[in-house]
């Protein structure tokens, strides 16, 4: 299934429970365009379909750049005014980005090159983030007379924090990964050419234990993160509904006998 416009696509390839979506805009490091936000979203609406499916792993076409934030040759024709901007804001990026932070499986960021703007508001609200040593993380947007959108702001700071936000947003600095990683914009940072591999790997792990667990441990992540009340006595009584789950005798019996579990979401 690939999504494609006349200047850059998104391609989804499955293979088995593991889905790939790429950014592919060669020769602007992968720059996004509105039709390709939409395709984004598009192809995160319908990969949920997929009852198989487990783990989806976001990437860039090439080496080049993961995504180098929006195509800035568009801004004329579709953010030259207020309406146009909130438009492009409420409806092209935060659909895109409330589609993929909604996918219920784990979703794998493979980051190389750059990973700028909206990139790394792409990569923000992604599960895992795998990036190659060159990698470069950053929103330099303190040049350009506009401020992030503060639906996108929230992503960014729910994930590195609000000093590593403002570093980022006031100063317009790109960070190497190592610095990325200690700010904790990444999981792991790899060899280069290593990253790839890193990242399906990582993918393969997902997708070899129990989804429902999976699906579940996503659920209660995102709610910990969204929200810092307490957990509720019905929040917690709820959790231990994988006792009655085929998986749970599966994955049980398969330690006891020593032997591969293989699980089937039920």
């Amino acid at each position: 299934m690939n999504e494609t416009t006349d200047r850059g696509r998104i391609e989804v390839c499955t293979q088995g429970p593991v889905a790939t979506v790429t950014i592919a805009n060669p020769g602007k490091r992968n720059a996004l365009t509105v039709a390709m936000w939409n395709a984004l979203r598009t192809a995160f609406e319908r990969l949920p379909d997929n009852p198989a499916l487990r783990c989806v792993v976001v990437r860039g076409h090439g080496a080049e750049g993961f995504a180098a934030g929006a195509d800035i040759g568009e801004f004329a024709q579709v953010r030259s005014t207020r309406a146009q901007v909130t438009a492009f804001h409420e409806d092209t990026v935060l659909g895109a980005l409330t589609a993929l932070h909604g996918c219920p499986v784990p979703v794998v960021a493979l980051i190389q090159g750059a990973c700028a703007g909206g990139g790394l508001e792409i990569a923000a609200v992604c599960d895992l983030r795998i990036a190659g040593r060159s990698a470069r993380m950053g929103i330099p947007i303190n040049t350009l007379g506009f401020s992030l959108a503060l639906g996108e702001t929230q992503a960014l700071v729910r994930l590195a924090g609000a000093s590593v936000a403002a570093e980022l947003l006031y100063e317009g600095r790109m960070l190497d990964a190592p610095e990325a990683l200690a700010k904790g914009l990444l999981t792991r940072v790899v060899d280069d050419a290593q990253a790839e591999a890193e990242a399906m790997a990582a993918a393969q792990r997902i997708a070899a234990g129990a989804p429902l667990a999976a699906r579940e441990h996503k659920r209660q992540l995102r709610r910990l993160a969204r929200d810092p009340s307490p957990v509720t006595h019905a929040e917690r009584l709820a959790s231990y509904a994988f006792a009655d789950t085929q998986d749970y005798r599966t994955g049980i019996r398969a330690f006891l006998d020593k032997t591969t579990p293989v699980f089937t979401g039920r």
